[in-house]
C-alpha cells in the first residue's frame, strides 16, 4: 500500500482528473486499471530509459554479460557497474570448426544467439578441462527454426594434450581463465550472446521505448479480457514451443479467455535483447506472476518476437 500511495501522490494529472479522484469514485481496482494503461504509453518509457545503458539492449535481470565474436574468436567478459556495462575481461576462445550458424547435430558450428547458463560441470573429461558451463541450446528460437543438437559449453582446454584450434561447436577458453571466470560470475545473473563477429547489434531506445510500451499493450489486453487484441500480437506464422500452431492456440486461448476471469499478471526482471543474424528480432524475457480464479503461476516467460511498424508480432513463445 506504500508504494501505491507514493505513485498516487506524485502522479501529474491525466485528463484533469488525479488518480486519487479516481480512487475516491470508483475504488482501487479503476486505479490500478489507469495505471495499467499508462505503462502503455510510449512517451512514459521515452522518459524512463534516459539514462539507462541500452548497449546490449535493455538489461533488468542480469549483471554479467558475456558476448563471443566468433569472427575473431574473442570471449568477452562485461560487468555492471554504476548500472552500465563495462567490460571487465577478454578471453582468447576457439569455437566451432565451421563458420555459420549451428543447425544440426555434429556440424561442428557454434551457435548463433542468446543464452543463459544452466548449470556448472566440475567433473568430466579431462579433455574439457577444470570444469564447464552448460548453455541453454538449442534455446526456443532454436527450436522454432528446426535445430537440433545439444551439448554447448564453455569450457577449459586438456592440461596433458594438445588440440586443435577448434571445437565440436563449443567455447573453449584457457583452464585459468575457466577457474577466474567461474568466481567472477554467477550463473543465475549472467546471459550469453554469440554473434558472428564484433559487430554487435544495439539496439535504440526508440525501439526499446516501442517493445515496452507494446509488452505492456499485450498485457492490458490479457487482464482486462479482450480477446482479439490479444491474439492480434500473434503472427501468422506462431508456433508454441510445445508445438502448438497459430488456429490451434487462439483456439485455446479463445476457450480460457471465453471464462471471463480476473486476473492479476506482473512482469518483473524484463530483458529486451536484440537477436544476432536477425532483423528486427528480439528475444524478450521476463519473470511471470500469474494469478487468476483457476490458475496461479510464477516462472520465466520467453517471448521471441518481430518488431514491425512500431508494433510487436510473436512468432513463438515458452
Amino acid at each position: 500500500m506504500i508504494k501505491l500511495y507514493l505513485v498516487l501522490l506524485f502522479t501529474t494529472h491525466l485528463f484533469g482528473i488525479t488518480l486519487l479522484d479516481i480512487y475516491k469514485d470508483n475504488g482501487i481496482e479503476s486505479v490500478e486499471k489507469q495505471l495499467d494503461y499508462e505503462l502503455m504509453n510510449k512517451d512514459f518509457w521515452d522518459k524512463y530509459l534516459k539514462n539507462k545503458d541500452l548497449s546490449f539492449g535493455y538489461i533488468e535481470q542480469y549483471n554479467s554479460i558475456l558476448t563471443c565474436d566468433k569472427e575473431s574468436s574473442k570471449l568477452n567478459l562485461y560487468k555492471k557497474s554504476n548500472n552500465h556495462f563495462k567490460l571487465k575481461k577478454d578471453y582468447s576462445a576457439f569455437t566451432g570448426k565451421y563458420k555459420g550458424d549451428k543447425i544440426k547435430e555434429g556440424d561442428r558450428r557454434t551457435p548463433l544467439g542468446v543464452y543463459t547458463l544452466t548449470k556448472i560441470i566440475d567433473k568430466l573429461d579431462a579433455f574439457y578441462g577444470p570444469l564447464a558451463f552448460v548453455t541453454s541450446y538449442p534455446n526456443i528460437y532454436d527450436k522454432y527454426k528446426g535445430k537440433n543438437g545439444s551439448g554447448i559449453w564453455i569450457h577449459g582446454l586438456p592440461e596433458d594434450e594438445k588440440r586443435e584450434k577448434y571445437t565440436k561447436g563449443c567455447i573453449a577458453i584457457d583452464n585459468s581463465n575457466i577457474k577466474n571466470l567461474n568466481k567472477d560470475i554467477d550463473i543465475k545473473n549472467t546471459i550469453l550472446i554469440i554473434n558472428p563477429n564484433k559487430n554487435f547489434k544495439h539496439a535504440t531506445k526508440e525501439n526499446i521505448a516501442t517493445i515496452l510500451s507494446e509488452l505492456y499493450r499485450w498485457r492490458y489486453s490479457w487482464i482486462y479480457n479482450d480477446v482479439e487484441q490479444y491474439l492480434d500480437f500473434y503472427s501468422d506464422d506462431f508456433i508454441k514451443s510445445n508445438g502448438a500452431r497459430v488456429e490451434s492456440f487462439k483456439k485455446y486461448k479463445r476457450r480460457i479467455f471465453s471464462k471471463n476471469e480476473s486476473k492479476s499478471i506482473v512482469f518483473k526482471n524484463i530483458n529486451i535483447i536484440p537477436y544476432p543474424n536477425t532483423k528486427n528480432t528480439y528475444q524478450v524475457r521476463f519473470t511471470e506472476f500469474y494469478k487468476s480464479t483457476s490458475l496461479e503461476f510464477v516462472g520465466d516467460k520467453i517471448l521471441m518476437i518481430k518488431l514491425e511498424n512500431n508494433t510487436i508480432k510473436i512468432f513463438t513463445e515458452n
